[in-house]
C-alpha cells in the first residue's frame, strides 16, 4: 500500500525523562533543554528510535531551548548555541537514516506552554525567534510554531520564520485547544478567530498538537471548512489545569492512549481529510510504529 500520510515523529521530552530521570539537584524547568547540556547522546538515541518507527519527519530538540526556560540554570545567553547543536543533531540523525527523512524545526512559545496570557509582546518575541530561525535554517527542512496558545503568539512566530526564510522552506502552524472540544483555543478565540490572525502569512499547513484527541478531531473538522492546504493532529495523552506552569508539572493528569487507540484516532482524522499525524506528550515510538505498520500492511 502507497502511504497517504505524513508521520510525525513524537514526545521528546518525556522519552528523555524515561530514559534518564532528571537528577534531583535538576533546575526545575530545563524541560528538554537538560539533555543537550547533559547527554546530548540521548537526543540522537530518541530522534533514532522515532524513525526506526517509522517517522518521515523529526523535529528538533528546540522546545525549551529558549531564554525563559535556560535561565533556570543562569544559560539565558547560550540559547542559540543549544538551538545550533539541537539543529545539528537532527540533522545528523536524519542524514544518517534513509534519504527521505525531513527534519522540523520546532519554534516554541517563548514563555510558559498553554498561556496565552503570558505571550511576550512582539517586540520582545520576534527578535528571539528570528534569531532561532536564523541559527536552524541550515539544519532543517521547514518549520513548525508548535503549541501556539493564541492568534498573536502564532502570528509572532511566523512573522519571524517568513522574515528570515521568505518562501524558501514550508511553515507551518500548530494551535493547542481548549481541554474542552469545540472551544477553539486556550486563548478563547475561535480556530476561525486564530486562523484569521495568520491567513496573511500563508501556512503551509495547520495542525493542533499538545491537545486532548478529541478536541483535535472537532477542530480537524472545523479547519476542512478554512482551508484547503494540508491539516494534521500531534495530540497529547495530558489533561492540562488553568494556570499551568513547568514549576508545578505534578498537577498534570496524564490518561491512558495505548498504541491501539492513538491509531484508531489517527484513522478517524484521515477520514476527516488529516495528512499529517504524530504525537506530543506521552506519545513514543511504540505509538508512531503501530500507526506506520498499519499503513504499511493496509489495515487502516
Amino acid at each position: 500500500m502507497t502511504k497517504s500520510l505524513t508521520i510525525l515523529d513524537g514526545s521528546m521530552g518525556d522519552e528523555l525523562h524515561r530514559r534518564r530521570p532528571p537528577d534531583v539537584n535538576d533546575p526545575a524547568g530545563l524541560f528538554s533543554a537538560r539533555a543537550l547540556i547533559n547527554s546530548p547522546e540521548l537526543v540522537t538515541e530518541v530522534h533514532k528510535d522515532y524513525i526506526d518507527a517509522g517517522a518521515d519527519i523529526i523535529t528538533t530538540n528546540t522546545y525549551s531551548t529558549i531564554p525563559s526556560y535556560l535561565s533556570r540554570a543562569g544559560l539565558e545567553n547560550s540559547y542559540l548555541q543549544y538551538t545550533a547543536l539541537a539543529g545539528q543533531i537532527a540533522c545528523s540523525s536524519a542524514m544518517d537514516a534513509r534519504s527521505t527523512v525531513l527534519v522540523a524545526g520546532s519554534i516554541p512559545p517563548l514563555d510558559e506552554s498553554y498561556r496565552h496570557d503570558l505571550v511576550p509582546h512582539a517586540s520582545d518575541a520576534l527578535p528571539v525567534y528570528r534569531n532561532m530561525v536564523a541559527t536552524l535554517f541550515d539544519y532543517v527542512d521547514l518549520f513548525i510554531c508548535e503549541t501556539m496558545s493564541s492568534g498573536v503568539e502564532a502570528k509572532n512566530a511566523m512573522t519571524a520564520v517568513r522574515e528570515i526564510s521568505g518562501r524558501s522552506k514550508p511553515v507551518w502552524v500548530s494551535w493547542t485547544l481548549s481541554e474542552h472540544p469545540g472551544q477553539g483555543l486556550r486563548s478563547g478565540e475561535s480556530i476561525k478567530e486564530a486562523y484569521q490572525a495568520i491567513e496573511s502569512l500563508d501556512a503551509d499547513a495547520f495542525l493542533f498538537n499538545c491537545t486532548v484527541p478529541k478536541a483535535i478531531t472537532r477542530g480537524l473538522k472545523e479547519l476542512t471548512r478554512l482551508t484547503k492546504k494540508p491539516i494534521g493532529g500531534y495530540p497529547n495523552r495530558d489533561s492540562v489545569p488553568e494556570g499551568w506552569t513547568i514549576e508545578n508539572d505534578k498537577e498534570i493528569k496524564r490518561y491512558d492512549l495505548p498504541p491501539e487507540g492513538f491509531k484508531e484516532y489517527a484513522d478517524n482524522w484521515r477520514d476527516i481529510g488529516a495528512t499529517i499525524i504524530g504525537g506530543c506528550c506521552g506519545i513514543g515510538p511504540e505509538h508512531i510504529d503501530k500507526l506506520t505498520k498499519s499503513l504499511e500492511s493496509g489495515h487502516d
